[in-house]
């Protein structure tokens, strides 16, 4: 499963999200069942940044959600997102 979640910080709180999404990189792809952990930020527009994440599957993104270190950027994203995250969820196409 992939899962791509986009975030746009206050536009004062791009570097702080830059490192805050960089901090869980390490930690992520130590998870089991995390096959990929990739933050992308857009060059126009350095307060917009997507991660792209390939998980084994649901179980294994909701142990993601579950971590201390996704529960503390939860908590920081909330006081530095200019939106609320979106998160979308993708498979392979069948066939």
């Amino acid at each position: 499963m992939i899962l791509i979640a986009e975030l746009t910080a206050v536009p004062d709180q791009a570097d702080r999200l830059r490192t805050l999404l960089e901090g869980m990189i390490e930690p992520s792809l130590k998870e089991p069942g995390c096959r990929s952990y990739q933050p992308l930020v857009d060059p126009n527009r350095p307060e917009r940044m997507v991660i792209i994440e390939e998980w084994q599957d649901e179980e294994a993104l909701q142990e993601h959600f579950a971590t201390p270190h996704f529960r503390h950027a939860s908590e920081v994203l909330d006081t530095i997102l200019a939106e609320p995250l979106a998160l979308r969820r993708l498979t392979p196409l069948e066939g």
